[in-house]
């Protein structure tokens, strides 16, 4: 089965994917990165006003597959 792996950023920090995932297909990586990317959502905070999360799924050879974003914008509403 070939190998893919999934790079994540969080505007500030980079984590690079040494380890891969054995997955049969590229539909089966979009649904990897879809499942790591609703991981990242779950653990947001609203530590800062704005947050941008990227993912990248790549094949053994470095190409990217799928580019994923996420982006969390919080502002307060005044009343009248």
């Amino acid at each position: 089965m070939p190998l893919y792996f999934f790079d994540l950023h969080d505007g500030a920090t980079f984590v690079k994917d040494e380890e891969g995932f054995d997955l049969p297909d590229p539909e089966a990586v979009r649904e990897r990165l879809a499942r790591i990317m609703t991981r990242v959502v779950r653990g947001v905070t609203a530590t800062a006003d704005r947050q941008d999360f990227f993912a990248i799924a790549r094949d053994a050879q470095g190409r990217v597959l799928f580019r994923a974003h996420l982006s969390l914008d919080m502002e307060a509403v005044e009343s009248a």
